[in-house]
């Protein structure tokens, strides 16, 4: 039994060799107040440093990769809302066409157009069309009155699917077709039955804010707002201006939203937020837009497919009487990148926390014990410089 005792102390002693941390007894312990506010402070950083560094681990990392885009078939949904101070409801046009021929016009069906006083304030409590309430000498105009089988005339713009134009809207719509300028809505029966001109007079000084969502084929093409009826003429898309005076066309306009498919954590959208004032009347404002498809992968694996994009700003007087120098309105022309990025969520790495913790643990002590080291043996070697000069 001695043997193996002796053989066991023997063994710890050679084990205490590989003590990387030893002792020293409490009695040769000297605590310094230098020490205690090095301690203090040391011990505030790790925390805020820990606390930084497992805000990072709990946050999502997401991963970007990029490959051709194959998809094929698919609609672009373009999320809009603009609002223009100076420009009616009742003059403003929206209209979308694409390269591959579809061509939108007038577009209302998915976007809805709030009439706003001078100071930006809604005119009607819902966004749509608002029937002017008439004077009280005037006599409302009854539609119900009118026979139902009635077949009025398009004067002179009838067509095989357009043969009756029983309403201002089936005129404008009839000379849409047919590719005419709607110039003079005093002489069309219709118009002056429904007060056309007087709509179009008791909104002149009021605003337009146009909001919703349209969806076009997924290749190149623009969407534009524009004053006037947009109708074809020779295969050319133009609009009429002939109801408005070239010198008061004012394209002012705040972009709220612009946005080209649905929202993932983390999107930027570059025009959001954007106020352009026009300097002049008539002026053009075209946007060229670059899209790039987008998928992003959730950590729940839901999908959300996108897109991004990127813009830039042109600007110039136009005035569509003389030349070619283009329309008066905000353009938005668009490109599709043949490229498409992936972005997918991940959690971050335990592992790489536990590592980030020890090294913030480790070089926050380590640096703090080097600091109160020098703090230590600096005041020592000045107090015996200060013994000595008054034993001198």
């Amino acid at each position: 039994l001695p043997c193996q005792w002796s053989r066991r102390m023997e063994t710890f002693h050679r084990l205490k060799q590989f003590d990387a941390y030893p002792k020293t007894l409490e009695d040769f312990r000297v605590k310094t107040c230098g020490g205690a506010v090095v301690t203090i402070v040391s011990g505030l950083i790790m925390l805020m440093l820990f606390i930084s560094e497992l805000h990072y681990y709990l946050s999502k990392e997401v991963h970007q990769e990029l490959y051709v885009d194959k998809s094929r078939g698919d609609k672009l949904k373009i999320n809009i809302d603009v609002v223009f101070p100076y420009m009616p409801c009742a003059y403003l046009s929206i209209d979308a066409m694409d390269v591959a021929g579809e061509q939108q016009l007038d577009v209302e069906h998915n976007l809805l157009k709030q009439r706003l006083n001078k100071d930006g304030t809604p005119v009607t409590s819902e966004a749509e069309k608002h029937e002017m309430a008439p004077k009280e000498e005037e006599e409302v105009f009854d539609p119900s009155k009118l026979d139902p089988d009635r077949c009025e005339s398009c004067y002179g713009a009838e067509s095989e699917d357009f043969q009756c134009c029983n309403s201002c809207d089936d005129v404008r719509e009839a000379y849409r077709r047919r590719g005419w300028a709607f110039k003079n809505p005093d002489t069309i029966e219709q118009c002056k039955r429904e007060g056309f001109s007087q709509k179009m007079q008791e909104q002149k000084d009021e605003g337009c804010q146009v909001y919703g969502f349209l969806e076009v084929n997924k290749v190149a093409g623009n969407f534009h707002f524009a004053p006037g009826k947009s109708f074809q003429q020779s295969h050319v898309h133009v609009h009429d201006l002939q109801s408005f005076g070239m010198d008061n066309i004012n394209m002012t306009h705040h972009i709220k939203h612009l946005s080209f498919g649905k929202d993932y954590p983390g999107i930027f959208n570059p025009l959001d937020g954007t106020s352009i004032v026009a300097q002049q009347a008539s002026m053009m404002f075209q946007y060229f837009v670059k899209i790039v498809p987008t998928v992003y992968v959730q950590l729940d694996g839901e999908v959300v497919k996108t897109n991004q994009f990127s813009v830039t700003r042109h600007e110039k007087v136009a005035n569509g009487l003389i030349g070619d120098q283009g329309l008066p309105g905000v353009f938005v022309l668009y490109e599709l990148s043949p490229m498409m990025v992936k972005l997918t969520e991940k959690q971050r790495s335990f592992t790489h926390f536990l590592t980030g913790v020890c090294a913030i643990i480790g070089g926050v002590f380590t640096v703090a014990g080097l600091i109160d080291c020098l703090l230590y043996h600096s005041a020592r070697a000045i107090q015996k410089k200060i013994e000595l000069g008054k034993a001198s």
